[in-house]
């Protein structure tokens, strides 16, 4: 679990009103205290995120959240956080004091997770209704019935062995990794890793981490060498790999300096189609050939990573652009998914591989660009579309 990175556990977030016993499930989760617990009503302000090992799923990252009914501005803030977490959740529970009638906060949510328009969360949501000692308040009985789920007592944790099996068969599994379907035990694939100034001291970026580390686990072999390498190895190689693998900035050196039919793409590519769905994609390269003049392009990161002076979403991307697409072109950088109303006035979205996101934020942010009718890429693709790359960057992985 220490070494699955955040982006990659599933994402359990606890809703409920404050005092509802949250934090207590979550010790009781852990087996030991790591969230205060306190009779004061909004201990809990801000999502408190930590990692728990659940069998038959793996690592999970389960989220603490504010009382869904916490009072005055920042209580309007805290809630709107809490809310804002179920978009990205892979599973919802509501932790509900089962001794008590519910609150008209509590009969909302309830509506909303379980009712028959349920809209809060696309996750699969579950019930838990806290204080198992005390009699069950009637109402709260009816919603165990109707929605299933569990009675607990965190402090004995009582039940919590159970709720623990039931979260690993009912949340969705891990997303699926970057070598799926790619290749077979034996294959040989290049990875080519540029070394250059936004590359970090000491290491590579969590791409090239994630996708060595699959090729190991698929009893693969990697040869990994920066782009200045690649000929003179790639030409000592007896046999050709099966697939090679780089940095998108280095597309058209990379491209050169091997065949025209060795398969070939690129890990922000193979990310487009771990985080989301590689068709999504469709709608901006065809907005490419079809740009309007002056169009407003958001160039969205996710993650805060120190420019450099030729980084590549504030610099080369857009001087690509202007070069390929429209000179007139502006350009709005951020590290913000856009509200609703600022997606209106986009003209397209060029997102970056979106490693430090879970499938399922990645997802939302697809179906919200969708809505809004804006096309979106991520950099490897447009990338790819702007070294004429198309459309072999893609084929290996329509096989």
């Amino acid at each position: 679990m220490k070494s699955t990175p955040l982006a990659e556990q599933s994402r359990i977030v606890l809703l409920g009103i404050r005092n509802a016993g949250k934090s207590s499930l979550m010790n009781a989760l852990f087996g030991k205290n790591v969230a205060i617990v306190s009779e004061q009503p909004g201990t809990t302000t801000d999502p408190v995120t930590r990692s728990f090992e659940i069998p038959g799923l793996g690592p999970a990252a389960i989220v603490d959240t504010a009382g869904i009914d916490d009072e005055g501005e920042l209580g309007t803030l805290r809630i709107k956080a809490a809310m804002e977490r179920t978009k990205s959740a892979d599973m919802v529970i509501m932790v509900s004091p089962g001794h008590l009638g519910p609150t008209d906060a509590e009969e909302l949510l309830y509506s909303r997770l379980f009712g028959k328009d349920a809209k809060t969360a696309k996750a699969p949501t579950l019930l838990v209704l806290t204080h198992g000692r005390e009699t069950l308040d009637e109402t709260k009985r009816n919603w165990l019935e109707n929605a299933g789920g569990f009675r607990v007592e965190s402090p004995e944790a009582k039940g919590i062995t159970e709720l623990i099996t039931a979260i690993g068969k009912i949340a969705p599994a891990a997303e699926p990794t970057p070598l799926e379907g790619l290749v077979s035990e034996g294959d040989l694939i290049i990875l080519v890793t540029p070394i250059d100034l936004a590359a970090p001291k000491g290491r590579l970026i969590l791409p090239q981490v994630e996708t060595l580390r699959d090729a190991l686990d698929r009893d693969c072999a990697s040869l990994v060498v920066k782009e200045r390498e690649l000929f003179r190895f790639y030409q000592a190689l007896r046999e050709p790999p099966k697939l090679v693998i780089t940095d998108s900035q280095a597309f058209h050196k990379v491209a050169a300096d091997i065949p025209e039919d060795q398969p070939l793409t690129s890990f922000s590519i193979l990310f487009a189609r771990k985080k989301g769905e590689l068709d999504r994609y469709n709608p901006g390269l065809a907005a490419l050939d079809n740009m309007k003049p002056a169009p407003r392009i958001l160039m969205l990161e996710s993650c805060s990573h120190h420019r450099q002076a030729d980084d590549i979403g504030t610099v080369k991307i857009p001087r690509l652009f202007r070069q390929m697409v429209r000179r007139d072109a502006e350009f709005i950088f951020s590290r913000r998914m856009p509200e609703k109303e600022e997606l209106e006035n986009l003209d397209l979205v060029i997102m970056c591989a979106s490693c430090m996101l879970t499938r399922t934020k990645v997802m939302t942010r697809l179906d919200a660009f969708k809505d809004a009718g804006v096309p979106v890429l991520n950099y490897g693709l447009f990338l790819a579309w702007a070294n004429g790359l198309f459309p072999r960057a893609l084929e290996p992985l329509e096989q």
